[in-house]
C-alpha cells in the first residue's frame, strides 16, 4: 500500500534531499523546485516511508526500480525542459520521472513494457494533478510514431544501442537523453537531432540502470 499523507517531516526530508542534489552539482532551479514539490514517498510502498528521501534507487516490482533522485535530476537537467515541450519517455516505472517532467509543464507520453506496472499506473496517485501525462503499454524501442514528432526523448533504462526509430520520432533540434551501455555501466549521452536524420552527440557521466529490453512483457 502506498502512503497518501505528506507531513512536515516528509517536506523537511525533501528539502534536505534538494540540498544534497545541489551539493552533487544539480544547478537547474526549476528541476530542484519540481523535486521539492513532489512527494517521492507516494511512489513507493509505505514500508519505504522513512527512507524514501535517501538519494538512492528502490525496487518497485517486476525487476524495476524508482531511480535515484540524483539520476532523475541529472537527466531532467540535461533535457532542458520547457513548458509545453512534448516529451517521449521510455520506461514509465513508478511514474516519478514523468511526474517531474509534468511538474515542469511538459506534455509527457510515457511507455511501459511491463504489463503489471502499466496496469498499476492506471491508478496513478497524481492522475488528476498531472493530466499532461499520457500512459502507453508497448515496446520502447518502437516509440510512439502515431504521436511523433517529439521535442525531447528521455530513456530511463540502459540502452544497448541508440534506437533509430526514436531518433526518427524526434524533431530537428530536439534532445534525446539516453544512458548507453559501455561495459558494466552506462554513459549518459545527450543527442541533438540534425537535419537529414543524423545527430550530434555529447557525453556525460556514468550511471547504472536496469536494462532496456525489446518487446512487451505480458506477465
Amino acid at each position: 500500500m502506498k502512503p497518501t499523507t505528506d507531513s512536515y517531516q516528509h517536506k523537511g526530508l525533501r528539502n534536505r534531499l534538494v540540498n544534497t542534489l545541489k551539493e552533487k552539482g544539480i544547478t537547474d532551479e526549476n528541476v530542484l523546485k519540481a523535486i521539492n514539490n513532489i512527494p517521492r514517498h507516494f511512489f513507493l510502498d509505505s514500508a519505504f516511508d522513512k527512507i524514501a528521501y535517501e538519494d538512492r534507487a528502490f525496487p518497485i516490482g517486476e525487476g524495476q526500480t524508482i531511480s535515484q533522485p540524483y539520476t532523475v535530476a541529472y537527466q531532467t537537467q540535461l533535457l532542458e525542459v520547457k513548458p509545453y515541450d512534448k516529451i517521449l519517455e521510455i520506461g514509465t516505472g513508478s511514474v516519478y520521472q514523468a511526474s517531474v517532467l509534468a511538474e515542469l509543464g511538459a506534455k509527457v507520453f510515457t511507455i511501459e513494457r511491463q504489463k503489471k506496472l502499466y496496469e498499476i499506473n492506471k491508478d496513478f496517485v497524481f492522475k488528476s494533478k498531472y493530466p499532461n501525462i499520457k500512459f502507453f503499454y508497448g515496446d520502447g524501442f518502437q516509440g510512439l510514431p502515431t504521436y511523433a514528432l517529439f521535442d525531447k526523448v528521455i530513456i530511463t533504462a540502459a540502452a544497448p544501442f541508440i534506437p533509430p526509430k526514436l531518433i526518427d520520432q524526434l524533431k530537428v533540434g530536439g534532445y534525446m537523453v539516453i544512458p548507453v551501455d559501455v561495459g558494466p555501466f552506462q554513459q549518459m549521452l545527450r543527442l541533438t537531432k540534425l537535419a537529414g536524420g543524423t545527430y550530434a552527440e555529447e557525453r556525460f557521466d556514468n550511471f547504472s540502470f536496469v536494462p532496456m529490453l525489446e518487446g512487451k512483457s505480458g506477465r
